[in-house]
């Protein structure tokens, strides 16, 4: 028998694209956050750092996580209050890179003010780094975080003396400032074989079973390498699901709107796996990058579809109360400015009839492209999402025998779910087909089967045109309803 090694060898479910001309399934929960960066671990009991946490509310990503309102140091407390409490989304996918063990710095012993039976001590210290002269934790004092510092309180009976009105105390600090972009890319160990960073998206559906479609690294996504890491990690992770990455222009170096562009393409920011964000966004005096908020209301306009991705995120409304630069300053944009962002393939906040909404439709790709399913961010997620559900749905029959009722099983499974989602408005239309031009004789002995599904999501109305216009008729038959001139 002869073998095609023309053809790269693969063992599994895949898909594959076919771009229109320009003329019972697997559920896959869409707009799942996947976030990697900083947060205060040694806060908790135990730390977890470079592996992927699952969360899904707010106490359970403080018990695991931690908290503090100090987001330029622990972004992940950024992606927490904004995803559980303002949007209300979950689960959220976490992965923290700050380790105590190495980011760390030591403070030697100093004498520290004892005021009313406790001594405040920095949030970054470490509690089991702790030294108080020569008493002993848990018989002297205790120690506990609270209210973003740690507190060391004299326990009744111990060895510290009431009237003491100081105590010498030592201890170490995690550094976040010690975190560089090489932790936040990460990789794979190659001693223990373990997973650092961005690599561990190819961790979280063998440990959860589920799929992220959006990833996001508040502090780190405007360094270009770490961008073009984060669209390499959401284009077929695990070797065939697909995402997408949100990333910030870096405010500090870009302040003016025109200027996005240029600095876009100096960077390197042109991937339809990617979409590009400006400015940052404020809620209640607190600064967060737009990729957290888009993120957090990809996840509501999802889930208001049943988790199908049809639905443009663009003018949905936006929980905060300005768009601001990274100093502070407020940026206000008109809608021409805004519509010059998105002709650059940029999204933005825009404040003109109803609040605060996202504005822009496409992906980093655009204006590069001309292929609506690489360029617009529906049609693009769209395609993600059914070659996710599609891979996932099949996987069983994997080296299962190949016989006609295989094959029609796979074509009557598929076309009852496009079905679906054309009667739930989903979809405009769509088919599977088992086309015998794409399968011959010798592929089918060596064991591939192709199917096409052929499918439409629906548009989206990004150009509303009324032509407006002035008809005479009305004032003649005005005048001649009056017995005027006709």
């Amino acid at each position: 028998m002869e073998i095609n090694n023309n053809n790269k060898y693969f063992h599994g479910v895949r898909t594959e694209r076919q771009y229109a001309p320009m003329t019972a399934p697997y559920s896959v929960p869409s707009g799942i956050t996947f976030a990697v960066g900083a947060a205060p671990v040694h806060t908790t009991d135990n730390p977890i750092v470079n592996e992927p946490i699952r969360t899904r509310n707010w106490s359970e990503a403080e018990r695991l996580l931690g908290y503090n309102d100090d987001w330029q140091k622990y972004d992940l407390s950024e992606v927490m209050f904004c995803h559980f409490r303002l949007y209300n989304t979950s689960p959220v996918i976490f992965v923290n890179v700050l380790d105590p063990a190495r980011h760390k710095k030591s403070t030697p012993a100093k004498a520290f003010p004892l005021i009313g039976g406790r001594v405040i001590l920095p949030f970054e210290t470490i509690k089991s780094s702790v030294k108080a002269a020569s008493y002993v934790a848990g018989t002297d004092y205790e120690l506990f975080y609270h209210d973003g510092q740690l507190v060391f309180e004299v326990l009744e009976g111990g060895a510290i003396n009431s009237t003491l009105t100081e105590v010498s105390i030592g201890f170490d600090e995690v550094d976040p400032s010690m975190i560089t972009a090489a932790d936040i890319i990460g990789g794979t160990d190659l001693t223990t074989n373990e997973r650092k960073g961005l690599e561990n998206i190819e961790a979280v559906f063998p440990k959860y079973g589920i799929l992220p479609s959006v990833c996001i690294c508040p502090n780190w996504s405007s360094d270009s390498i770490v961008a073009s890491v984060m669209a390499a990690k959401m284009e077929e992770y695990n070797g065939v699901f697909n995402g997408k990455a949100l990333i910030d222009v870096d405010t500090e170096a870009v302040t003016f709107y025109e200027d996005v562009p240029q600095w876009k393409e100096a960077n390197g920011i042109t991937s339809k796996t990617q979409v590009l964000c400006f400015p940052l966004v404020s809620r209640g005096g607190k600064t967060f990058r737009m990729s957290t908020h888009m993120a957090g209301l990809m996840a509501v306009v999802d889930a208001g579809n049943d988790n199908v991705p049809c639905e443009s995120p663009s003018n949905k409304p936006l929980h905060i109360d300005s768009a601001v630069l990274a100093d502070g300053s407020e940026v206000l944009l008109s809608l021409t400015q805004a519509n010059y962002l998105n002709a650059q393939g940029i999204t933005t906040a825009l404040n003109f009839v109803n609040g605060f909404v996202l504005w822009g439709n496409h992906t980093a790709i655009f204006p590069n492209s001309d292929n609506p399913e690489e360029y617009f961010l529906y049609a693009a997620r769209m395609f993600d999402w059914i070659s996710n559900t599609v891979i996932l749905t099949h996987w069983s029959r994997v080296d299962g025998v190949l016989t006609q009722r295989t094959i029609e099983s796979i074509v009557d499974i598929l076309n009852i779910w496009l079905n679906g989602l054309v009667t739930n408005q989903r979809l405009i239309g769509g088919r599977a087909e088992f086309p015998s031009e794409l399968n011959s004789v010798d592929e089918f002995r060596t064991g591939k089967i192709t199917f096409k599904i052929s499918f439409a999501p629906p548009g989206i109305a990004q150009e509303i045109v009324h032509l407006l216009a002035f008809d005479p008729a009305y004032i003649e038959g005005l005048l001649a309803g009056l017995g005027g001139e006709s």
